[in-house]
């Protein structure tokens, strides 16, 4: 996809979709969200990403209406349609219920029986065919057209399409995506993409997916309250974020090397004057000069020194504001990042021997495949039937916890008792669960924290197991918890077998076969 100036080509800009005028937001605790955030949002597809807890999913609802902002405003040229994770909770409604026309469907039943009743009439109102619509918009992302087929029936990933169908058949000017991929195979994420293409208004969409971010035209970043456009995909955005902390980590060298110099000099001055003050009071002892001419001297100095002082103290001041100011420049998610053991894997070492998959040395692999075609199966059947013949370490694709009271320290250590607790939290601090944070309970923990814990859980053993196996890691992830898990697998020295719908991901960890799956 092209990726268009932000500034437009004609002199007439167009008019903005989605307009935000000084909005500030706050919880009813008195939290503080957004503050004074003035956006103008053309007609095109855009991504809104930022840390987990920035308050994406918050500004969607305010751009949708569903909440009230503590002031400013939100004005949307047309209507909006908002789609959520876990769209629909109600396993006992129809497809039709789900898009809204169940009404409209039973009035065109009566009707076509001979009713006159003007309520039906008015039900249907001016869609007649609203019935072609809907399995036109179904088959058009390949979704059953039974519309009295119930929605139990289908997988995770239709009900996720079904709820955009529903959206696009109210005829929006903006389409809100929440996190529209997750429980998407690759063939129901080409269809979603597309739709998103096609699109004549505004798509915005907070996603974690890689390959979803590349799709759009521009990107929307929410950091520290504030939202900036980049104009262009994740990519150029995450190259654009990556030259200015270069830039503010120079500025904050420099800054730091000024403030030394400050200091130094402010010493070595204070030496002087020191030196000068005991050289005075000698030759005042000493007599070599008149007294009044002494006390002058003495005078004339204290006043200099004191001149002297207030000047490399202003510097030294100085120096550190700068360094402060410097040091603000340096974003907070961009410190941290996951740190693995190594591996010792020889090249020729044999890590998987079976038929279906056969794996050696410190390969990086993929299981890809349709939903339904038997990738976590597989995984599970290679580990059942003892065909990974070297030590591995396995995170499946629902992490769950047995204990959800226990802190992150006493599950870690109790899966592994044989290892001292000062080296079970020496190993956590390398997945950033340091000091206390380390003393943190399990049923308190976000899906990407959780996933950081099995991790760190199936990494801890002696020796390092050679074998990684990951099953679907980025569902449920922010993207700055899915960029930590990039970095770290890129630095893993095992071998590595993945399961993931994302070839973005797969793309940045290096994997270098794939093998697929036909359907079930």
């Amino acid at each position: 996809m092209a990726h268009p100036s932000p500034i437009a080509s004609s002199t007439t800009q167009p008019s903005p979709s989605i307009t935000l005028s000084d909005l500030t937001f706050a919880w009813p605790d008195g939290t503080p969200v957004f503050d004074g955030i003035s956006l103008s949002i053309p007609d095109a597809v855009y991504s809104l990403v930022g840390a987990n807890g920035a308050g994406k999913t918050t500004l969607l609802r305010l751009i949708a209406g569903e909440l009230e902002p503590r002031s400013g405003s939100v004005a949307i040229r047309g209507d909006v349609a908002m789609v959520r994770q876990h769209a629909h909770d109600d396993p006992s409604s129809t497809i039709a219920d789900v898009l809204g026309i169940a009404d409209i469907r039973a009035a065109l039943r009566r009707i076509e029986s001979g009713s006159v009743d003007e309520r039906d009439f008015g039900i249907v109102g001016d869609d007649w065919d609203a019935e072609d619509r809907a399995i036109g918009q179904l088959s058009a992302l390949a979704l059953p057209t039974d519309l009295d087929r119930i929605v139990a029936d289908l997988s995770g990933g239709e009900a996720t399409l079904l709820a955009i169908v529903a959206a696009l058949l109210t005829g929006p000017a903006v389409l809100l995506l929440d996190e529209p991929t997750n429980n998407l195979d690759a063939a129901a994420r080409a269809r979603l993409f597309e739709v998103m293409r096609r699109f004549p208004g505004t798509v915005v969409v907070v996603s974690h997916d890689l390959e979803l971010l590349e799709q759009v035209d521009t990107t929307l970043e929410l950091y520290r309250g504030e939202v900036r456009q980049f104009g262009g995909p994740y990519s150029f955005y995450r190259e654009t974020v990556a030259v200015e902390q270069q830039t503010a980590e120079a500025a904050v060298a420099t800054a730091a090397n000024d403030l030394r110099r400050q200091r130094r000099e402010m010493v070595e001055a204070q030496i002087k004057l020191d030196r000068r003050a005991r050289y005075a009071a000698t030759a005042q002892r000493e007599k070599r000069v008149p007294k009044i001419v002494a006390g002058m001297r003495r005078n004339a100095a204290q006043v200099s020194a004191g001149k002297l002082r207030n000047t490399h103290r202003d510097d030294v001041s100085g120096a550190a504001d700068r360094l402060e100011s410097a040091r603000d420049d340096i974003r907070d998610d961009r410190t941290t990042r996951i740190t693995v053991p190594e591996a010792e894997v020889a090249p020729r070492t044999r890590i998987i021997d079976d038929e279906r998959l056969s794996v050696d040395g410190p390969e990086r692999v993929a299981i890809a495949g349709p939903n339904g075609s038997g990738k976590t199966t597989l995984i599970a059947d290679l580990i059942a039937g003892g065909r990974i013949v070297v030590g591995y370490a396995y995170v499946p694709q629902r992490i769950a916890f047995d204990d959800p009271t226990a802190t992150i320290a006493g599950w870690v250590a109790v899966t592994h008792p044989e290892i001292p607790m000062q080296q079970v939290r020496a190993h956590l601090a390398r997945f950033l669960f340091r000091g206390k944070l380390a003393d943190r309970t399990i049923g308190e923990l976000s899906g990407g924290e959780r996933l950081r814990v099995a991790l760190a859980a199936a990494l801890l053993a002696d020796p390092v197991p050679k074998l990684l196996i990951l099953d679907e890691p980025t569902n449920n992830l922010d993207i700055d918890t899915t960029e930590q898990l990039v970095s770290a697998l890129r630095e893993w020295t095992g071998a590595l077998l993945l399961v993931s719908h994302d070839p973005g991901f797969l793309d940045r960890v290096g994997i270098g076969r794939t093998i697929e799956l036909p359907t079930g």
